[in-house]
């Protein structure tokens, strides 16, 4: 044991905590929230003793607590208060258990008493048996955002129930809780987001904003009721996320410049479409911060406020209080702005209102929800839109959807056979020595092959042609086939490109976009 008054010259500074090599008697003795108190880290244990990051070296005194815990010489080392932190996230308590564990660990009369006290005092916080599940609860939650997932779905059947989280836009199970898990687990998230526990045939919305794994979360909260109880989905924001730059989000060529060039002009409307979650707001975001400058007055509504930009004047639209697209446009119009977002084009106001400001002098971005550009054009003719106002003020569309990256890790290249260029949509006599890759799946990306994802593009210029086309009142089909013959790269040749630079798989192009 060391003695307390020794100073910390000459002491040995760790930039990287290595993982840690402890006993399992030293590790089940060492109480996280003493490590997270005092900010000590074991790290390495012998005959010797045990060696020690600590990130205030003026403070030993619980370092000689620790050498009497542990009934052992401490040999002390410094290290910052933040890699002492992701040590301890990372190595000890609630981050080296798994969920899986946790399960494992409790009984069915723990949770038999539980459910007998959440019927009486109608709230775990005040129940001293539930800690087990909000330890439960912490797990999913910190494991999703490990995993990068933007959604955790908790789904409950006839006998059991399933979590699930969304990682890369795609679904996987992650957990299967027994079914006598379940109520306490959803009283404690409404809980956590402030709704009503006792309510249980109606759906309920609300928020939770919390810190996970040094990253502050915005979780919206999503209740339903089915009839094997109700079923819950986790929409995980990262408030600290950055914006990805334009050049990021995975424009390419003729593309990035036309865009590019688009974004900069001093009226019109610039649509992005594409169905839910496919980066429509990634991609508005990105153009905003792209035009973003002290000489423009930039407001936007939005529903939600995904990332707060600097700047930028940023509305929530809320319904409930009357405070619609429509009516929050009209409110920006009476404040000079430059540029106008709009988050979604829902309704034929908001498109009236939205047209009418991009021919007064500014330049509006908004969403649709179409399959393809082209589609853009007659959905807002078919809201009631007369087609002049369209041709009039239309920029461009760009429909996108989102697609997974290769992991880097466990790539692998191969020779496609013709059948799959084909698909594709490649002529395999005229693509030179093709080559494909796909991931072998690794630890690095949880087994998928996958790492992230970027985007597939297909923009329409509204140029004399198309403009001529919109003010015939020509369908989507026309239109398309005008603007493929302008040089518009469809979303499956898009694809298709990426998919012969390495970046994504075949499967995926496939996917995303059927036609």
């Amino acid at each position: 044991m060391m003695n307390p008054q020794n100073k910390s010259i000459g002491m040995p500074l760790l930039k990287k905590i290595p993982e840690p090599q402890l006993s399992e008697e030293t590790l089940n003795r060492i109480p996280r929230s003493y490590l997270k108190r005092f900010l000590l880290f074991p790290f390495f244990e012998d005959d010797s003793g045990v060696r020690v990051a600590i990130s205030d070296p003026a403070n030993m005194a619980p370092l000689y607590d620790l050498g009497k815990l542990l009934l052992k010489h401490v040999e002390p080392y410094t290290a910052t208060e933040e890699e002492i932190n992701r040590s301890i996230n990372l190595y000890f308590g609630s981050a080296t258990d798994t969920a899986e564990r946790v399960i494992d660990d409790l009984s069915g009369e723990e949770f038999e008493n539980i459910a007998e006290e959440l019927e009486e005092v109608q709230d775990l916080l005040d129940a001293e048996t539930e800690a087990p599940i909000i330890k439960l609860i912490n797990l999913i939650l910190y494991q999703a955002v490990e995993s990068r997932a933007s959604d955790i779905h908790l789904e409950p059947y006839e006998k059991d129930m399933l979590v699930r989280y969304r990682i890369d836009g795609v679904l996987y199970e992650r957990l299967q809780p027994p079914k006598k898990f379940q109520s306490a687990l959803i009283s404690r998230i409404k809980i956590m987001a402030n709704l009503n526990i006792a309510e249980k045939r109606l759906p309920q919305d609300g928020r939770i904003k919390i810190k996970i794994a040094n990253k502050e979360v915005d979780i919206r909260v999503s209740i339903i009721p089915t009839a094997f109880g109700e079923r819950v989905v986790l929409r995980l924001l990262d408030k600290n996320a950055t914006i990805f730059d334009l050049e990021d989000i995975g424009l390419v060529d003729r593309n990035y410049k036309l865009f590019s060039r688009m974004i900069r002009k001093s009226h019109g409307i610039i649509l992005v479409s594409g169905p839910t979650g496919s980066g429509k707001s990634t991609s508005l975001y990105a153009a905003l911060n792209k035009i973003n400058s002290p000489d423009k007055n930039i407001l936007t509504i939005e529903d939600p406020i995904e990332y707060q930009i600097k700047g930028i004047g940023q509305i929530q639209a809320n319904p409930k209080i009357d405070l619609t697209f429509a009516r929050g446009l009209r409110s920006i119009l009476r404040q000079d702005p430059d540029v106008i977002m709009i988050g979604e084009i829902r309704d034929l106001e908001t498109a009236e209102i939205a047209i009418q400001a991009s021919l007064t002098g500014h330049l509006v971005f908004s969403t649709l929800h179409t399959n393809d550009a082209a589609g853009a054009i007659t959905r807002l003719t078919d809201m009631g839109i007369e087609p002049f106002l369209v041709s009039s003020s239309i920029l461009g569309i760009m429909a996108q959807r989102l697609v997974r990256v290769i992991c880097p890790i466990c790539k692998v290249s191969y020779k496609p056979t013709r059948a799959e260029l084909e698909e594709l949509g490649l002529d395999p006599d005229r693509v030179k020595n093709p080559v494909f890759s796909h991931g072998k799946g690794c630890d690095q990306c949880l087994e998928t092959g996958y790492h992230g994802r970027t985007g597939i593009y297909e923009l329409m210029v509204a140029n004399d042609n198309i403009n001529k086309l919109i003010m015939q009142n020509a369908d989507s089909n026309r239109i398309k086939e005008k603007s493929v013959q302008n040089g518009m790269r469809t979303l499956r040749e898009d694809g298709a490109y990426k998919v012969l630079q390495g970046i994504t798989t075949i499967e995926e192009v496939l996917r995303v976009t059927q036609e």
